[in-house]
């Protein structure tokens, strides 16, 4: 995924995003390579040009997400085990976990972290798994998630387990939840990003952008996944009433089941794929 500091709609990782969703909805849990053509005809749907998709998938095997195959003349790519692991947990994030927090039991999940001043990268990578995760900073070194969270499992790969203090807690007098959540979370700006959502793709009209259901598929999910990821998965009774996720998560399922059948066979009659198994 793109990390927490990049803009989503910078061209190289949106199109990193894209060809990611495409390769989580067509080829996640199946023993197969995709030619690089059929990733160009696909993205070429949504607007991107071939240079950008070669670059892009260029950059994905040096970054350990795709692996190349050779069959002939032609180039595939099939997915990492690391990749995999990535989708499969995007896709657990938006069919199992859902938008809305209405079981939280008032646990919360406390990280505190002290890093050496040199080490940029590592306290840069160890706020994106945070923030993956679902935690927020409540104050200099101290970062907060409402909900259990294995933590290990998180910041795995990182090296930086002896440099953690986990803990499970839960708010006291004086405190109050809805002080910690405000402290931590910008809510106003996740709440703005449901509404953004809500107002591209909650229309009764054609989707600008959305020449076809395939592409349509990939911009939705591209869009939806973008969206949870960045959202905390906050306890329901302490947000404002007029909470957007809920009909924001609706309008996204419905879409999602109205191009599901039409989207795969329209990548079925683009897809060159090459048998892994």
């Amino acid at each position: 995924m793109t990390s927490a500091d990049t803009p989503l709609d910078a061209p190289e990782p949106r199109t990193q995003s894209l060809m990611l969703s495409f390769f989580g909805i067509h080829l996640l849990g199946r023993p197969s390579a995709v030619s690089s053509g059929s990733v160009i005809a696909v993205l070429e749907e949504v607007g991107v040009s071939e240079e950008a998709v070669r670059t892009t998938l260029n950059r994905m095997v040096k970054r350990g997400m795709l692996e190349r195959h050779r069959q002939g003349r032609r180039t595939y790519f099939g997915l990492t085990a690391h990749a995999a692991q990535v989708l499969t947990d995007g896709r657990d994030r938006v069919w199992r976990t859902g938008a809305v927090n209405r079981d939280w039991d008032g646990q919360w999940t406390m990280v505190g972290f002290s890093l050496p001043e040199a080490w940029r990268r590592e306290r840069h990578d160890l706020r994106s798994r945070l923030i993956w995760a679902g935690f927020g900073p409540l104050q200099n070194g101290l970062w907060v998630a409402a909900a259990p969270v294995d933590v290990r499992e998180a910041v795995s790969g990182l090296g930086l387990e002896a440099y953690l203090r986990v803990f499970r807690a839960t708010v006291a007098s004086p405190t109050e939840v809805r002080e910690v959540l405000e402290q931590a979370f910008d809510i106003a700006a996740i709440g703005a990003r449901y509404r953004s959502f809500l107002d591209r793709w909650d229309r009764t009209d054609p989707v600008p952008g959305t020449p076809s259901e395939l592409a349509g598929q990939l911009l939705l999910h591209t869009d939806w996944l973008g969206l949870v990821r960045q959202d905390p998965h906050l306890p329901a009774e302490h947000l404002p009433a007029d909470w957007p996720a809920a009909r924001a998560e609706a309008v996204f399922r419905g879409l999602a089941r109205r191009w599901e059948r039409p989207a795969a066979q329209a990548a079925a009659q683009l897809l060159d794929t090459l048998d892994l198994g």
